[in-house]
């Protein structure tokens, strides 16, 4: 029988100065006599010299010619002599298809972020706009290809070489894809808008955030503004307001079609829907197309910039109408200098700001104005008006207007006025002191409601609240100055991935509330602690969703 050796505790072998049987003394850099590995710890490695050269080589290698082990190959679908000619800046030449080809090849090279140094060579090179139209056919072709992911950078390189043009085009898109399956391909096309980065793709972006069906996308382009909005130190609707575009507008907010022998002038409407008239003024129907008597290049040319100018406005339009009259709902403030270059100064936004009455408040005093046809401020009398330097302005609501309200509705019809939105005929609502003390609007619960009526809520600055057990979304939010919710409860509840599931729905609870999440069970805040303007709008909601009960 083998005998057995018993090991000393390893302790106790370190602290004879003995080592395992079998094992040597574990040299200790620093000790003396130096062994091999203490000779290694005190010099440099081997390697050292090695890693310099590499980083030398690195420093000394032009950008241009670091090209991954395996290029991607242009796909099928896309033939160089098939898309848009690349022209030289100087519009001499266009590239060859062979260097077409090598575009393709830098910007399948360019995954978002870190375009191919290539790519900096082409812009230095070519000309912007016909890049633009290249970039556009390109994108194209992948969607009419099936948007197949292993070329999804034919997408992505709007974000590079794209225009006004192809934010414009991609919106749509990027409104409708949550509802086709394609959540994720609109997160990436937020991201293609915010590389284009123009005044026009910024602003496409931040109508996704304020208006767009999928909350989702919404949240999504919403983050995406607003960290925009914080590097440039605004809030996101101060940035809105500088987003609106001039459309080489003249000083004064016209534009003349020439035509060469004739002419003829734009003007808006009370949408900002633009509209011409002939040489004595009057209102055409529609811009005529030039004839054989028109100039041959000033006509075609004017005739032209109309129609992207009906396109581009429309863009627009609809979202500043809009944000205006949710400035006058939440009680909005501007400076006067900020007044003066958003509105009265801004060849487009000033034919809305002409057609509304303002509020001038300093410190308790507030009076208000309305900006007049050759750009002068008068007040309901129709005197000359002084904005003082240090006012705050905002859009008068007819409770600001108190007993002016009739004198400002005879101005307004002596001149002829109509206005975006309803403001000097609207409806004023006010609580009943049984409201007032209340928690919760008994007068609307109980009520059913139809489905599209509700969801017309989102047009008024409501939000869907966030889905609950079973994907259920059974409130409906508004948020208020201040940091207050208006909470409205629904039964049974919208389903999250089918708006219209339910025909119908009941009012459990109407309640205001510091938390957007509830409670639900009484509310926090006292109705009577809302502002007249702000309880004013609130009851006006629900009277909508009454009368529709009813109907």
């Amino acid at each position: 029988m083998a005998r057995h050796r018993r090991r000393p505790a390893a302790g106790a072998a370190r602290s004879a100065g003995r080592a395992r049987p079998g094992r040597r003394p574990r040299p200790r850099c620093g000790t003396s006599p130096p062994s091999a590995t203490a000779r290694r710890c005190s010099r440099p490695s081997a390697s050292t010299g090695d890693r310099a050269a590499a980083l030398e080589k690195f420093l000394a290698t032009d950008p241009l010619d670091v090209v991954p082990p395996t290029v991607p190959a242009t796909p099928g679908w896309l033939e160089a002599a098939a898309l848009p000619p690349v022209e030289l800046r100087d519009r001499s030449a266009r590239l060859p298809d062979g260097s077409v080809a090598h575009v393709l090849t830098i910007l399948a090279l360019s995954p978002p972020g870190t375009p191919h140094a290539g790519l900096r060579v082409v812009r230095e090179t070519c000309d912007p706009a016909s890049l633009a139209a290249f970039s556009r056919a390109v994108f194209r072709a992948w969607l009419a290809n099936g948007m197949p992911a292993p070329a999804n950078w034919a997408f992505t390189q709007l974000g590079l070489l794209g225009d006004d043009e192809a934010a414009r085009e991609l919106t749509p898109l990027l409104r409708k894809w949550p509802g086709e399956g394609g959540h994720a391909r609109a997160v990436i096309g937020l991201d293609v808008l915010t590389a284009i980065g123009t005044d026009t793709a910024l602003t496409c972006l931040n109508q996704i955030a304020q208006r767009v069906r999928y909350k989702g996308l919404k949240a999504q382009a919403r983050e995406r503004i607003d960290r925009i909005a914080e590097r440039r130190d605004l809030t996101a609707d101060q940035l809105a307001d500088r987003l609106v575009p001039t459309f080489d507008l003249d000083g004064d907010g016209a534009l003349t079609l020439d035509y060469g022998p004739r002419a003829f002038a734009v003007v808006f409407d009370e949408t900002l829907r633009p509209q011409v008239t002939d040489q004595a003024g009057k209102l055409r129907k529609a811009l005529p197309k030039p004839g054989a008597k028109d100039d041959p290049e000033l006509a075609p040319a004017a005739y032209q910039r109309f129609s992207r100018l009906k396109k581009d406005v429309r863009t627009v339009a609809s979202d500043l109408v809009h944000r205006l009259e949710r400035a006058m709902v939440d009680r909005r403030r501007w400076s006067a200098e900020e007044f003066a270059d958003q509105f009265a100064g801004h060849p487009l936004t000033r034919h809305l700001a002409r057609r509304l009455v303002w509020l001038a408040g300093t410190g308790g005093d507030a009076r208000t104005f309305r900006l007049a046809e050759d750009g002068t401020l008068a007040d309901a009398a129709d005197d000359a008006f002084v904005l003082p330097g240090d006012a705050r302005i905002g859009v008068a609501h007819p409770i600001d207007l108190g007993d002016e309200t009739a004198a400002w509705g005879q101005v307004f019809a002596d001149y002829e006025i109509l206005q975006p939105f309803p403001q000097l005929g609207r409806e004023v609502h006010r609580l009943t002191d049984a409201q007032a003390k209340g928690f919760r609007l008994e007068r609307f619960e109980g009520l059913t409601v139809p489905t599209g009526a509700i969801l017309g809520l989102t047009n008024r600055g409501w939000e869907r609240g966030e889905p609950q057990e079973a994907g259920i979304e059974h409130a409906f939010v508004r948020p208020l100055p201040g940091d207050r919710y208006v909470l409205l409860n629904l039964d049974p509840g919208f389903v999250a991935a089918d708006s219209h599931a339910f025909d119908e729905h009941t009012i459990v609870y109407a309640s205001v509330s510091g938390d957007r999440y509830g409670p639900w069970s009484g509310g926090e805040v006292r109705f009577g602690d809302l502002d007249e303007v702000t309880a004013s709008e609130l009851l006006r909601d629900l009277t909508v969703l009454e009368d529709a009960a009813k109907s």
